[in-house]
């Protein structure tokens, strides 16, 4: 439709603008705001096969390297104490966070001993989904997402899962007998892979619920320049004109309709955080009956706007800057001996910015406070944004616009989500400008000997 391609065009000028990296010479992030709260973020960057849709930072695993790593991750935890921070709340992100477990249950306790966590979050992958691992994580992960992306057999070995990870119906059994030990279990999946049919997505969803999981949360394929090429030639070429026909399919099937599937369902929420590992998701909160009013939560990027993150590749955003840790392991390993952070690069919001990226994340959430958004920028949405409200009001993009609130329509949660695909297309492209930094032994461990450019 007109208005997405207009707001896709206008988002994407507007990230490639100031979503520049620039480098820097600081050696940590800034001390915490005493009047804010904040989550920490940890990046583990190792995987033991490298998915060609990804763009995330990682590498291939070796037990050596990742050992040393996880020490490091331990210092810098302490550093981060040391700049007077707090957590109650721990994401760990990758990569593939439980890919040496005594390692990771380490780190989570020495966290919960340095910070006040309540609660952590982890992703994992189908195949560390067994007793030994679980019972591990149990008690010390609160929330685990596990990425399964499909259902299909077929769509898993376009992927390069199936022989590592399972089956289908392996990893749905998996998953089932993952779910009981732990507050939320939530299935990441992805939808409008090139050779994906409506039926495939049907089927999808019908799996998800079958599993019993408390929360799947769909992604809509999408790459960055690192990638395009593995994508291409293993999954296809993304075809985005067909995004809105699958995101409003899986709209209707579970939250629409005469009888959705997911009659039981309380939310549609988007749960990833923010810049390290999401692009746009769509969950759908399954554990709670009472209430059937449509909903979205980004329970990280709503409740915690700001935060610093840890780890090689880990992406920090405090007051007006976005700090850049430096994707080489080499590199990381080398400042955290040497007594500070890995920030290898920077970019800095003016307010007009700030302003932008708060539009987005609370529509994100479904609900932007007035009241608040006057209370830190001085100046009334319609005043400070009065290009971009005129363009929502125009194509009825708001459900309640009043002195207190925002919230969206139907036709405005697919325009967020438009915007929210281009914006963390500027993202990678910001992970491409740190990849290019690279030494050259491990950019040929990511993309082969002679490559000066990425794939």
């Amino acid at each position: 439709m007109l208005s997405e391609r207009l707001l896709s065009k206008a988002v994407h000028q507007a990230s490639k603008n100031y979503l520049k990296l620039h480098l820097t010479d600081e050696k940590v992030v800034p001390p915490p705001n005493p009047h804010k709260s904040y989550m920490l973020y940890m990046h583990v960057p190792f995987c033991e096969r490298l998915c060609p849709y990804c763009s995330f930072n990682r590498f291939p695993f070796k037990e050596d390297k990742a050992r040393l790593y996880f020490a490091n991750l331990r210092k810098e935890m302490q550093m981060v104490k040391d700049l007077g921070y707090d957590f109650t709340s721990l994401y760990i992100g990758g990569g593939t966070p439980t890919i040496l477990i005594d390692e990771l249950c380490e780190t989570i306790d020495v966290a919960r001993e340095t910070f006040s966590i309540r609660e952590v979050s982890s992703e994992t992958n189908p195949n560390h989904l067994i007793p030994d691992y679980l019972e591990k994580l149990q008690g010390r992960v609160q929330r685990l997402s596990v990425g399964v992306q499909s259902f299909n057999d077929d769509l898993l070995k376009q992927m390069d899962r199936y022989e590592k990870y399972g089956s289908a119906d392996v990893i749905a059994q998996r998953v089932r007998d993952a779910v009981p030990y732990f507050v939320s279990m939530n299935v990441d999946m992805i939808f409008n892979f090139p050779a994906q049919t409506k039926e495939m997505l049907i089927r999808d969803v019908e799996r998800v619920i079958e599993t019993g999981a408390t929360q799947t949360t769909f992604y809509p394929l999408m790459c960055s320049p690192s990638v395009a090429r593995s994508l291409a030639r293993t999954v296809g070429e993304v075809d985005y004109n067909r995004e809105k026909e699958y995101y409003d399919l899986l709209d209707y099937l579970l939250t629409g309709g005469s009888n959705p599937l997911f009659t039981h369902s309380s939310a549609w929420t988007y749960n990833r955080f923010d810049y390290q590992n999401s692009i746009q998701p769509l969950s759908y909160n399954t554990s709670d009956n009472t209430n059937k009013h449509t909903q979205m939560i980004d329970e990280y990027v709503v409740q915690f706007e700001e935060y610093p993150a840890i780890g090689s590749g880990g992406i920090t955003y405090l007051g007006t800057n976005l700090y850049v840790n430096t994707f080489s392991i080499q590199e990381y390993n080398k400042a955290i001996e040497q007594g500070h952070m890995s920030i290898m690069g920077k970019t800095s919001f003016n307010l007009h910015d700030r302003m932008r990226y708060r539009f987005l994340m609370q529509l994100f959430g479904l609900r932007l406070d007035k009241r608040q958004w006057f209370k830190d920028f001085g100046v009334t949405v319609e005043n400070g944004l009065p290009l971009e409200m005129a363009f929502m009001k125009a194509v009825g993009a708001f459900d309640r616009d009043n002195s207190e609130e925002l919230t969206l329509t139907s036709k405005g949660r697919y325009l967020v989500v438009v915007m929210m695909r281009q914006f963390f297309i500027g993202i990678n492209n910001l992970r491409d400008q740190a990849r290019r930094a690279l030494p050259e032994d491990e950019r040929e461990l990511l993309f082969g000997s002679g490559c000066a450019k990425f794939e």
